[in-house]
């Protein structure tokens, strides 16, 4: 039996009921399958991609066409998360009417249920202008990795009375453009809680602490695939990366030992084939007797 699709009236429900929501960064097929077979509700292709992925230090070179190369694979995998697909920078923040034509391609060419940005009041021209055409789109606000170089880094946010303002503000300017949901990034948990009473939309927590609505994690963080460093907020739920490796040596002995593949692990031919084959190497190895 198929299960019902996640969709924005779903989440809604569940922010009503106080249901959480599970979400998780998705970038290909297989892991996208394993999640949406886990329960996994909503499933983003964040331009994280570019850091996980690709092995760059920040997100800001990804492009729109590799979102939408990513996207297409995950919903490929998908039967009941929904897709969200980040807008990766300078694909909103030009004009609203180039917002809508990316988003627009994120989801006629990539399949996207939704389309994700970051920022908050500055962004809400485009937000009212996607929602308009009816596409749904996901704020989020706090700590924006798009603008870490104007912040100074990774840092969290919210932490002046004066900060805490401005992301209330912006929490409730976003929800009014139309945001269906709002992604809260490195805040103090006090504040995400705040911010999730204040608003009627679910909001969804990265190193925000155990009072929105839902949490996002990195894949590759909360499987201990990353492990050159782990963000105070990551829970790391498997030590995938050091088995992996494990199972990579393993390998490369078998390989080099001969012991990889055994005959088991091979194909062969019928007998008739096989006598064939063998009357045909005696024969090569008779003397030539002309």
């Amino acid at each position: 039996m198929v299960q019902k699709r996640v969709t924005v009236p779903i989440l809604r429900g569940m922010k009503k009921r106080g249901e959480k929501i599970a979400m998780l960064t998705a970038y290909d097929y297989t892991f996208a399958l394993l999640m949406d077979q886990a329960g996994v509700d909503v499933l983003l292709v964040g331009d994280s991609l570019g850091m996980v992925v690709q092995g760059l230090d920040t997100t800001l070179p990804v492009t729109l066409d590799e979102i939408i190369y990513h996207t297409k694979p995950v919903k490929r995998a998908v039967q009941r998360a929904m897709v969200v697909a980040d807008m990766p920078f300078l694909s909103y923040q030009v004009t609203p009417e180039e917002a809508l034509r990316n988003a627009g391609r994120l989801m006629k060419e990539g399949g996207a249920d939704a389309v994700k940005l970051e920022g908050g009041r500055k962004t809400a021209p485009a937000v009212r202008k996607m929602v308009s055409a009816g596409i749904p789109v996901m704020g989020h606000v706090g700590l924006e990795p798009q603008s870490s170089k104007m912040l100074g880094g990774y840092k969290v946010q919210g932490k002046s009375v004066e900060a805490v303002d401005v992301l209330l503000e912006d929490a409730r300017i976003l929800e009014e453009a139309g945001v269906f949901s709002l992604v809260i990034e490195a805040v103090p948990w006090q504040v995400a809680r705040q911010i999730s009473q204040s608003i009627n939309i679910p909001t969804i927590g990265i190193g925000a602490g155990p009072h929105c609505d839902g949490q996002v994690l990195v894949f590759a963080d909360m499987l201990g695939l990353f492990t050159a460093f782990q963000p105070h907020f990551v829970r790391r739920f498997a030590q995938m990366g050091s088995e992996a490796e494990e199972a990579f040596q393993s390998y490369c002995q078998a390989v080099k030992k001969g012991a990889f593949p055994s005959l088991d692990e091979s194909y062969s031919v019928d007998d008739p084939v096989l006598k064939e084959l063998e009357r045909r190497k005696s024969t090569s190895h008779e003397p030539n007797r002309g």
